[in-house]
């Protein structure tokens, strides 16, 4: 192989590597870290409402590609079955989520999941949530862009 052709490879493989794993993916962060970073109550993929704070922790739910946010839902708070367009994972970090699949938050269809709980949000699939009085703090991850569509009923019990 000649020099300019061993050449060429390399940088084709360090440029191949940077998409990969370059420095702008790498994060780690303390909870300390984490209190610290801006926080609200909108934005793609979140309920809207100012009883669940939303923390971006990597990405940009927006846009396309790999996105981690952190939720932290006060005491006493009911979620509305919604949808969203992308497959989400998530797991609960502290409290008791009380999460379910359909299209009404009905008490019979809520499973209690306490932390160190793990569950899905399968795109398109309606789904909701309520707190106890302690609330509740999950990590959800996805590939955006992702958005959130309220399930709307005429008489809903939501």
């Amino acid at each position: 192989m000649t020099t300019t052709a061993s050449t060429i490879l390399l940088l084709l493989g360090a440029a191949a590597s940077n998409c990969f794993a370059g420095p702008s993916e790498e994060r780690r962060l303390t909870p300390t870290e984490i209190a610290g970073l801006a926080k609200n109550s909108g934005g793609a993929g979140t309920s809207g409402l100012p009883a669940v704070t939303t923390t971006v922790l990597y990405g940009d739910p927006a846009q396309r590609g790999l996105y981690t946010i952190h939720l932290e839902v006060a005491p006493n708070t009911t979620i509305r079955a919604h949808t969203h367009k992308d497959t989400r994972t998530a797991s609960v970090v502290s409290g008791m989520w009380h999460f379910g699949y359909g299209e009404q938050n009905l008490p019979e269809l809520l499973r209690l999941l306490p932390a160190g709980s793990f569950y899905t949000e399968p795109a398109g699939q309606p789904h909701f949530a309520r707190t106890g009085p302690e609330g509740a703090q999950v990590m959800i991850t996805g590939y955006g862009p992702t958005d959130t569509l309220y399930v709307e009923h005429a008489s809903s019990g939501d």
